[in-house]
């Protein structure tokens, strides 16, 4: 990170700002500068992103910044005896006439995932969420296609959510891709946006009904003679129907909607 001479030791030297982080953002810290103000050292004048990243909470979490209770840029510099106070996505707030640190709120459902949440990608598909994904995607993609998609990266990954081209991002908590899933509902607020059973789950095509005439060649037998209505992804022509495999993802549709 390109801070001007940032630094956290104490000592009598230096200047000091107090940071107060909230909500989520205490996860990225020590417990000991959880849920309180606590003094930063610094040397010169950094760039409050840098300061930030500094302290271990990545620039894509942050969607408010109050410097002596005014809101600012990332590119504010520090000066001695600034407080800073430090907020997440608001969900339920309209914080727009105050935002500075990006043109626009977080709350955009569009996602990209890094290359170790095929799963998940698979659960956002299912809840109708435009979600991309590769297994062969680079930081360097991933970080290029959420600038320019302006899509929200998920990852896992710390590093990757601090490269300066990401301004939309998440960092999951959680290793279990249900749990994960749940996650990302609860932290986008998603629930009233979801559109279950949409878009194709292997590729993020939209999905489309089709008399059952067209696609009757491509069925087994038993699924010819149980079923009567499908739909066809546009994309790559996947065909879909509510056999058993459908009330096992309705079940955990109607669980992880519910708690969102």
């Amino acid at each position: 990170m390109g801070s001007a001479g940032a630094t956290d030791r104490g000592g009598g030297l230096g200047k000091r700002a107090v940071f107060r982080f909230y909500a989520e953002l205490n996860d990225f810290l020590p417990a000991a500068r959880r849920q309180v103000a606590f003094e930063w050292h610094f040397q010169g004048g950094p760039a409050v992103k840098d300061a930030v990243e500094s302290l271990g909470v990545p620039h894509t979490e942050v969607d408010l910044i109050l410097v002596n209770g005014r809101s600012v840029g990332f590119d504010h510099l520090l000066q001695d005896g600034d407080r800073v106070s430090v907020y997440p996505v608001f969900e339920s707030l309209d914080i727009t006439p105050l935002l500075k640190v990006r043109p626009e709120p977080l709350r955009t459902a569009r996602f990209v995932l890094d290359i170790h949440l095929g799963k998940l990608a698979g659960y956002l598909r299912m809840l109708g969420f435009d979600t991309l994904y590769r297994n062969d995607f680079d930081d360097r993609t991933l970080a290029r296609i959420s600038a320019e998609e302006r899509r929200i990266l998920l990852t896992r990954d710390l590093g990757l959510l601090k490269r300066s081209q990401v301004s939309r991002g998440y960092w999951l908590r959680s290793s279990r891709p249900r749990e994960q899933l749940k996650e990302v509902v609860r932290r986008f607020q998603l629930a009233p946006l979801a559109r279950p059973f949409s878009r194709c789950i292997r590729c993020n095509g939209e999905l489309e009904a089709v008399a059952k005439a067209e696609v009757e060649a491509e069925l087994e037998p038993e699924t010819r003679r149980a079923f009567q209505r499908f739909r066809r992804c546009r994309a790559c022509g996947k065909v879909y129907w509510r056999g058993s495999h459908f009330e096992r993802m309705d079940r955990l549709v109607r669980e992880v909607l519910a708690e969102g």
